[in-house]
């Protein structure tokens, strides 16, 4: 029942993104907050999955991460991908990655006030920001559209 009723409040809190992405500059305002780095290094150990929250036009216009999901924040299903996500990660920590950092440290905080918990905001994004160059300045790999598709989890899709 507490359960039904977090996911009921995130799903509510979600609608009023786009109002905090516009109203908040700032980054993520926590310890759990990882460079490209290091969410890379934990995809390759298998302590995390990375989940891209972009547009499919973005993912599109630059490819997406190597072994980073793309499931879009402005799909309607997105609540229920991301917990899905969480589910199939297990114990291991989920990383949300955009552009620059905005969109996912804003996930990230509503989850936070929501009381999840195992996830952590890569907040210098596929482009970078000003806590780092980001995920393609940094030479870290990327895959098109259509192998990040085909390697997302049915459960996702």
């Amino acid at each position: 029942m507490i359960e039904l009723h977090n996911r009921r409040n995130f799903g509510l809190g979600l609608a009023t993104l786009p109002l905090l992405i516009a109203a908040s500059r700032s980054p993520a305002l926590t310890s759990e907050v990882w460079t490209v780095s290091m969410a890379y290094d934990a995809l390759l150990s298998d302590s995390a999955r990375l989940i891209d929250i972009r547009s499919r036009g973005e993912w599109q216009e630059t490819g997406v991460g190597a072994g980073i999901w793309p499931i879009s924040m402005h799909d309607r299903a997105f609540p229920t991908r991301l917990f899905a996500a969480k589910d199939l990660a297990g114990d291991r920590t989920v990383g949300l990655i955009c552009a620059t950092g905005g969109r996912s440290a804003t996930v990230f905080q509503a989850l936070r006030k929501a009381s999840y918990e195992g996830y952590v905001d890569v907040s210098e994004g596929m482009l970078g920001s000003n806590r780092g160059p980001g995920w393609l300045s940094a030479g870290l790999p990327v895959v098109t559209l259509d192998v990040a598709l085909a390697s997302l989890p049915e459960v996702l899709g």
